[in-house]
């Protein structure tokens, strides 16, 4: 089966920055792989090239299929990147906000349900409006919204106040995996900087 990520001496520029240079990375249906470096090392610009949003210039670049160095965006639809904000609507509910997003990838609502109980977000949690939840609490469901992609990308947090939050997701993600490697090909690429790695396949 081929590697849901294939990248080898893979460049991308922000602007006319090289913001990646010469990356090497396999990424299996199945696998965790936590990246793990200095600010400015690269970590969000791999996570961004990945997810389509960052253009490959050089080298080979593969996701999903999907030939960066041709067409970064076509893969799009299909990967989903989680940076330090939640991208939610405060209005709708961590119930309603996942199942939008499952809805506008074409996919069953039972896929939000899952995803929602996977994460722990239950009971008043689900029917809560987002805009009224920690920013732990946005941040798993933000994450619900991810997992019915094909491949997501999570960048967790650095500060230390957000670390116990950190720490309760990633044993969420753990839980998760067997959710998401039912519906292959599925992969997380996750980016970490002094956080706990249990989850990952590799470092």
């Amino acid at each position: 089966m081929a590697p849901v990520v294939q990248l080898r001496a893979a460049v991308a520029l922000a602007g006319r920055f090289p913001a990646l240079a010469g990356v090497d990375l396999s990424l299996g249906t199945g696998e965790v792989v936590v990246v793990v470096g200095a600010n400015g090392a690269g970590k969000t610009s791999l996570l961004r090239a990945c997810a389509g949003l960052l253009p490959v210039t050089s080298g080979e670049a593969h996701v999903l299929g999907v030939d960066l160095t041709k067409d970064h965006t076509a893969v799009r639809r299909h990967v989903g990147l989680l940076g330090h904000a939640a991208p939610l609507y405060d209005e709708l509910s961590a119930a309603e906000n996942v199942r939008f997003a499952v809805k506008a990838l074409g996919l069953p609502i039972t896929a939000a349900d899952t995803a929602l109980e996977r994460l722990g977000l239950v009971g008043r949690l689900r029917t809560t409006a987002a805009g009224r939840l920690s920013a732990g609490q946005r941040r798993r469901v933000a994450l619900a919204a991810l997992v019915a992609r094909r491949l997501f990308s999570c960048r967790q947090p650095n500060t230390t106040s957000e670390a116990s939050e950190s720490i309760h997701c990633s044993s969420r993600m753990s839980r998760l995996r067997s959710l998401c490697w039912r519906r292959l090909p599925s992969a997380l690429l996750a980016s970490s900087a002094g956080l706990p790695c249990s989850i990952a396949s590799s470092i």
